[in-house]
């Protein structure tokens, strides 16, 4: 079974959470993860949202399939260039493989993907084409990223060509911590460090270029890899609106913030419910209006349809 919002509510149609006839792996904030066998992972995109590190009552509608399509989409893309962990996307034929899935299928339509199972590096491969967020934080009152200098002069939301590798810890609660490269060196060797470095900045040069001729700019993005065989392989989501920053190109301008197609709406009502001291930026967070759950839930939909060229399937959003 599965556990949508009740029509009239905020979220109406989305889904919280999966119960699967499967064993459960691990809930995340967004994810549910299922063993397939001893070899592959089913995961489930849920609709559930967090900002600032509280995970909010409301869900947003289609985020979940848009997670998911979305990096099948860029998935696809990558055959043949980077080895990744997608089986299948298509729910129709991930019930063909897993019968017992039958009852599930139109909840899992366009929001579960069958992977094969890696053993996950413990580090987040950021790359940053420009100057944003935490980044542009730690330079703002030290000129440096994880502690390493970067050139004087940089102003938010600068390009940075090269593009800047800056790995991270895997936090299970909080924010991710910016490690220097050294520290990766350190925890798993030279050999896999710099191949790492290099599959990332392949991944990000490629959707940086496929981005910029539909009109996106993507400041940075986050990406995991695992091991499978002796092989790397490009696991998790990819280029999402939930992994990446995406600007629009149009109006750029490097000195102030800039759009994005993400949760920036939910963000925005968030940070004027704490600025008007109705929030004390612990959980539980305060109810969110349908209003900015619909338009949250349209960012998304923008981006998937901004990228791919194509909007996605209604009847996967419901």
């Amino acid at each position: 079974m599965t556990h949508p919002v009740p029509a009239g509510a905020p979220g109406a149609g989305a889904m919280v959470t999966s119960a699967l006839p499967l064993p459960l792996v691990r809930r995340g904030k967004v994810r549910d993860v299922y063993a397939v066998g001893d070899d592959r992972l089913l995961v489930v995109a849920s609709d559930r949202v967090s900002a600032f590190d509280v995970v909010l009552a409301e869900p947003v509608p289609a985020k979940g399939a848009v997670l998911t399509q979305l990096t099948a989409w860029w998935l696809r893309q990558l055959d043949g260039r980077v080895p990744h962990h997608m089986v299948s996307a298509d729910a129709t034929e991930i019930v063909a493989q897993l019968p017992e899935l039958a009852p599930h299928a139109r909840a899992l339509a366009g929001r579960a993907m069958l992977c094969l199972r890696a053993e996950v590096f413990p580090v987040e491969c950021v790359v940053r084409g420009y100057l944003t967020g935490s980044a542009w934080k730690e330079y703002r009152h030290a000129g440096t990223l994880a502690g390493e200098p970067l050139p004087g002069g940089l102003r938010e939301s600068e390009r940075l060509d090269p593009p800047l590798f800056s790995p991270a810890t895997k936090a299970e609660t909080g924010h991710d911590e910016n490690i220097p490269r050294a520290a990766v060196v350190e925890r798993l060797g030279s050999v896999a460090a710099a191949e790492l470095e290099r599959l990332s900045r392949e991944v990000y040069a490629f959707g940086r270029d496929v981005a910029a001729a539909r009109g996106i700019l993507v400041a940075d993005t986050k990406f995991e890899f695992g091991r499978r065989a002796g092989q790397l392989l490009l696991i998790d989501e990819v280029l999402t609106p939930d992994s990446s920053r995406f600007w629009p190109a149009a109006g750029y301008a490097p000195g102030r913030p800039q759009p994005s197609f993400d949760k920036q709406p939910l963000r925005d009502w968030l940070e004027g419910e704490r600025a008007a001291g109705r929030w004390n930026g612990d959980a539980p967070a305060p109810p969110l209006p349908a209003e900015v759950v619909q338009a949250t839930s349209a960012r998304y939909l923008d981006a998937y349809r901004r990228l791919t060229g194509s909007e996605l399937d209604v009847a996967l959003t419901r």
